[in-house]
């Protein structure tokens, strides 16, 4: 025989007298008279400060089942979906939270609500992950992916969301490339200062990682220049990076120096090869960049020297930079001579850009030079 549920009163009254803090308290005189008077919007708002305070934790599950969803059609959806997954936190397992945001998922699977549905989706394929089902977090994933795209536009938290499970799921995979577009399109929406700083320190490690181990990702500027990176400073984890600027910068000699960090990462251990190679694929870029565009025909000799290959290396090198779209132009085989019409653009560090500037100097001499000569020969014409 089912037990009766309370009567709301009697509910919060119990809730507030035998198991709420002192300093909680009066939240429940506050939503039994929002509630009485019928005020979802000012209840909402005072549920939301109740939730987020750490001291009602043990409560959240049972006010959320015996409260909130009484009155769960009469609220912002997406705020529902909210105060659910605080509650779920108070489950004792995934398996008792997935069936938990399952049934809330159901719930504000509306016409009018599918933002709060998607959250809501987002949130089931993490605990799905959790669980260690790969095929069901994808399944709700690309679901969610799916009625996101038609969006004109929604709230940042629930973008935010969606990127941050993807990204887990990317690195569960070890899906290097996708991990790094997620975790950055995730850090996109939200002000990553306001992360814990372990979540910073975590998510600055991570992305480095991806960055260095995708065979797809070859410039690294927008993880180089987002405030994240810096919260590896004055980390065990600062090494990588120093990894990193020396990656973009195509520097040898401080990649060397850093080899004997490797050992704290495994993954750099099993792929010390391609890391190798593709510093020296940075390093021809590097020496391309460095050159004025009339200037840039390298001899194999030069590429040996500047990168680090051997001499039976060096064509290889040249087609993957030109497959990968690093640089463009032709390879003169018998000549032994690249010559390079364009390379990639990446983002410079302060000597780069002190050698860009010696570059413009040179540039604007040459300039006045040839104005003065044109001169010249002008008043030698006029002179005639």
């Amino acid at each position: 025989m089912d037990i009766e549920p309370k009567p709301i009163p009697e509910f919060l009254a119990q809730q507030r007298d035998e198991h709420a803090p002192p300093e909680l308290q009066h939240f429940f005189l506050d939503f039994e008279d929002f509630w009485d008077r019928k005020l979802w919007h000012q209840l909402t708002n005072s549920l939301d400060d109740f939730f987020k305070a750490p001291e009602s934790g043990p409560q959240r599950l049972e006010l959320f089942k015996n409260f909130v969803l009484t009155f769960a059609d009469k609220i912002n959806q997406l705020k529902l979906v909210e105060l659910g997954l605080a509650a779920s936190q108070q489950c004792t397992d995934y398996n008792e939270a997935l069936v938990f945001l399952e049934s809330l998922t159901k719930k504000v699977n509306n016409k009018d609500s599918q933002d709060a549905y998607v959250y809501a989706t987002v949130e089931v394929a993490r605990i799905k992950l959790c669980l260690g089902t790969l095929e069901g977090a994808r399944t709700a994933l690309d679901e969610a992916e799916k009625i996101l795209d038609k969006f004109d536009s929604v709230e940042s938290i629930v973008h935010a969301s969606f990127y941050r499970v993807n990204s887990d799921y990317y690195s569960t995979k070890r899906e290097f490339s996708s991990y790094y577009k997620n975790a950055l399109l995730y850090l996109a929406c939200v002000q990553s200062h306001e992360l814990p700083k372990e979540k910073q320190t975590e998510l600055a490690y991570n992305l480095s990682i991806a960055a260095l181990l995708s065979e797809k990702i070859y410039n690294f500027g927008e993880l180089l220049l987002h405030p994240i990176l810096d919260s590896l400073l004055d980390t065990e984890h600062a090494w990588i990076r120093e990894l990193l600027f020396a990656f973009n910068s195509g520097d040898l000699g401080k990649y060397n120096s850093l080899l004997g960090h490797f050992d704290k990462q495994i993954l750099f251990k099993e792929k010390q090869q391609f890391l190798r190679q593709k510093l020296c694929l940075s390093a021809l870029t590097e020496a391309v960049f460095r050159r004025p565009p009339h200037d840039r025909a390298l001899s194999f000799d030069t590429i040996v020297k500047e990168t680090g290959v051997s001499p039976e290396e060096v064509e290889y090198l040249l087609m993957k930079a030109l497959s990968e779209g690093l640089v463009r132009g032709s390879i003169d085989q018998v000549a032994g001579v690249a010559r390079i019409s364009w390379v990639q653009p990446k983002v410079l560090d302060k000597n780069q850009i002190e050698n860009m500037r010696k570059r413009l100097m040179e540039w604007d001499a040459s300039v006045s030079t040839l104005n003065q000569y044109m001169e010249e020969k002008l008043s030698e014409t006029v002179a005639a």
